[in-house]
């Protein structure tokens, strides 16, 4: 496949999905492991006995592999085997409360503990001349923190608008407080956080997520063709591990030494962009090497499923940076 034509797709994306997309979709392996607590974790694998490296992808909170043919098939055809787990609670992955809608998890660092053991059982077992690994938001927050347990894990790491901090609408004074209060009240806790709820299908003008309508619409038919996938708002405690999670990121990464380039939305109103200034600026106080934060100007949230034009330049970033690395 030709770069280029992550220049245009846009312009025929019907004609693009439902052609050779689909054909390529059909083609996946679709796997299953048992994560912490018995959780069963679903993955998605393309491979090729031509190819002798790997990108290991790891979506966002609400997201599924189901999400990301397009952007597995951009890789594949770049000459990459790709493989996309759905986090524990979400996607074609095990639930963890009666209600299927509810973003939760015990620990964030069960999200970890399965990402180690994927990455244990599907890429270094087979054996790869090169490992990279590709993370969007929640997913870079745990591909980071797996970075500090495996620090030759990969030869390089691209992370997109990873959730180093959360876009809070409120102080964070405040939202401690809250988040302290609900932590001590069970039936609070593992209930929707303020201002969330059930998953429903907002229109694309008021999404705060990408400008490229085509992928939006796509993706929202995914969900709503299959109830199953449907994530909702997070719980209180989600919310509060998230944020420790992220302190947690930003006290470490002066120890982090896998090769990064980290790509910062210009127009985010999901994560901070704060946080990853400051850990982008640790790292290098630190002397290990990372590239960014790489603005992509006026992006939202999405840069991966951004208009063809965003979406190009943060494409042709991450591959370029992976070619430099090997």
């Amino acid at each position: 496949m030709k770069k280029p034509a992550w220049q245009r797709r846009e312009k025929a994306f019907a004609a693009f999905a439902t052609g050779p997309l689909l054909d390529f979709w059909r083609r996946r392996e679709e796997r299953e492991f048992v994560g912490v607590e018995n959780v069963p974790i679903r993955y998605v694998r393309f491979i090729s006995p031509q190819h002798s490296k790997v990108i290991l992808v790891c979506p966002g909170r609400s997201e599924s592999y189901v999400k990301y043919p397009e952007l597995a098939y951009d890789l594949f055809h770049c000459g990459y085997d790709v493989v996309i787990v759905d986090h524990r609670g979400q996607g074609r992955s095990g639930r963890l409360l009666k209600d299927p809608h509810r973003g939760h998890v015990e620990l964030f660092d069960h999200y970890v503990d399965d990402l180690e053991t994927l990455y244990l059982q599907e890429i270094l077992s087979r054996h790869y001349q090169h490992r990279y690994a590709l993370a969007h938001s929640m997913g870079g927050a745990i591909l980071t923190l797996m970075l500090t347990r495996q620090p030759q894990a990969f030869d390089a790491v691209a992370l997109v608008s990873p959730m180093f901090g959360i876009f809070l609408p409120m102080p964070l004074w405040m939202t401690h407080c809250i988040l302290n209060w609900a932590e001590k009240r069970p039936a609070v806790r593992d209930g929707y956080a303020i201002g969330t709820g059930q998953w429903r299908p907002n229109p694309f003008g008021i999404n705060q997520l990408t400008h490229s309508r085509e992928r939006y619409r796509r993706n929202l038919r995914f969900y709503a063709d299959e109830p199953g996938l449907r994530v909702g708002g997070p719980t209180y405690h989600w919310v509060r591990e998230g944020i420790l999670a992220g302190k947690n990121i930003l006290t470490q990464a002066k120890e982090i030494v896998t090769p990064l380039l980290l790509l910062q939305a210009g127009a985010d109103k999901v994560v901070d962009n704060r946080a990853q200034d400051l850990f982008c600026q640790t790292m290098k106080a630190a002397g290990n090497p990372c590239e960014g934060p790489l603005t992509i100007a006026g992006a939202r949230h999405e840069i991966l499923f951004e208009k063809d034009s965003m979406r190009a330049e943060a494409l042709e970033a991450i591959t370029a940076f992976f070619a430099r690395h090997p």
